[in-house]
């Protein structure tokens, strides 16, 4: 796939049906008062790190069954199949968007290094099959988006 196949691919999948990997069971009410953000900095600034390491976990779990795409900066520089300490020091360092195709399976995962969940677009039931029990094992959750 050339870069313009990948940049094409990840903006209609962007698109699609996502689910969210997040610390939270359920989406916050929008009538939460300012209290989500709050609480939202506060849990990023304290627990941060512990949070992106459980990304990791999961993302490199996850990296055993599928081949990755990984896609990062505003130009979409694309590797294929990158060590996986690569993958781990984006998680963990990272503080901006990058994205991870799954081709076989047509499924784009979105990472940003300064938000407390990682967004899901097209999961194949494979995929939430194995995703489901990697959240729950780092005590985080998987559950349907909202586009």
């Amino acid at each position: 796939m050339t870069n313009a196949e990948i940049e094409q691919t990840v903006e209609r999948l962007l698109e699609k049906n996502c689910y969210v990997i997040d610390f939270l069971p359920v989406r916050v009410p929008e009538n939460s008062d300012g209290r989500f953000f709050a609480v939202e900095e506060y849990y990023f600034e304290t627990r941060g790190r512990e949070l992106r390491r459980s990304f990791s976990e999961i993302l490199l779990k996850l990296y055993y069954f599928y081949d990755f795409i990984i896609c990062t900066g505003e130009e979409c520089r694309c590797e294929n199949n990158p060590p996986p300490e690569k993958l781990d020091n984006l998680v963990l360092e990272n503080r901006g968007l990058f994205n991870i195709l799954i081709e076989k399976e047509s499924t784009l995962i979105s990472v940003d290094g300064e938000s407390t969940y990682i967004t899901v677009y097209n999961p194949s039931k494979d995929i939430i099959e194995k995703l489901e029990p990697l959240a729950a094992a780092n005590g985080l959750f998987l559950r349907r988006g909202v586009n």
